[in-house]
């Protein structure tokens, strides 16, 4: 590893609580604060998960700056950076450094796409004006675009180029990422149910939705692993898998906010072009959460 990892275990891509009047500062204060109570390594604010995309300039920078304050060096902050347009993304990059956050979350270029060229430019520009940790964020369903393993190795002799977050869904690729890296990129599951497949080449925990609503058990499977246990880690995955899958079962974060709306920690409100959880899909998610004790 080039430097001391952002953090090992698990990162939460906490929501942006949202209201009529916008973000809801109270609702996201409290949800930091029990986060970090309940044990979590990290968190990545305003990501996919915390609708970084429909947030505006004014309100991403203001959930970055409020929640790089409320967290005051507890666990480290990973703030959601990324772009299709490079100049807003270093633009932001450079804010978040200068408010102090840890490190960075950011994403492929979404719409526009690129070649893998245009990818190695493009993040290379952004970790140039970066001074803190950057960490590559691969999700093709979402952006129409895959990180290639060989531009992984490409672009991991960079300094502030970090980290993975790694959510192609093809173990393959991220096992020929992994033997092509070694220890100059860490990464990190950007799939909850692949967490434990993913330690097993060497990654270091996960970026987690399903830890907005479980911090302590997804931290716990995080933790069996690196002691050893690799059973009770996998009896974990495999436990937690229809929970995870149906926090899925609709776009993200739809489900994720809903559930947390349930448990009371902040209104059901996204914005579009996200619409609230159709009732289904919901009965579905709520009788999981029964039975895992989280609503009644």
């Amino acid at each position: 590893m080039k430097t001391e990892p952002i953090f090992r275990g698990v990162a939460t891509a906490l929501i942006t609580p949202l209201n009529a009047d916008g973000v809801d500062y109270d609702a996201l204060g409290r949800l930091i604060d029990w986060q970090i109570d309940e044990g979590i390594n990290a968190l990545v604010i305003a990501g996919t998960t915390g609708e970084g995309s429909t947030l505006t300039d004014e309100e991403h920078r203001e959930v970055l700056r409020y929640s790089v304050e409320r967290a005051a060096g507890r666990v480290p902050i990973i703030a959601g950076t990324g772009s299709n347009d490079t100049a807003y993304a270093i633009s932001l990059t450079k804010y978040a450094c200068e408010i102090g956050a840890d490190a960075m979350l950011c994403v492929t270029p979404y719409y526009n796409k690129a070649t893998q060229n245009g990818l190695i430019a493009m993040y290379t520009a952004i970790a140039d004006a970066s001074t803190k940790p950057i960490i590559l964020y691969n999700v093709p369903s979402r952006t129409g675009v895959s990180i290639e393993p060989a531009t992984y190795k490409a672009l991991s002799s960079h300094p502030r180029i970090a980290a993975i977050k790694e959510a192609n869904g093809a173990i393959a690729k991220i096992v020929e990422t992994a033997a092509l890296v070694g220890d100059d990129l860490a990464i990190y599951s950007g799939n909850d149910d692949q967490v434990v497949p993913i330690m097993s080449v060497g990654g270091l925990g996960v970026i987690s939705v399903l830890s907005n609503i479980m911090p302590r058990k997804t931290v716990e499977m995080c933790d069996r692993w690196f002691n050893g246990d690799v059973k009770g880690a996998a009896a974990l995955q495999l436990e937690l898998l229809p929970l995870i899958n149906a926090l899925f079962s609709e776009v993200n974060p739809i489900p994720v906010k809903a559930a947390m709306a349930a448990m009371g920690w902040c209104e059901n409100v996204v914005r579009l072009p996200l619409t609230t959880m159709e009732d289904a899909h919901w009965q579905k998610l709520a009788a999981l959460m029964r039975e895992q004790g989280l609503i009644d």
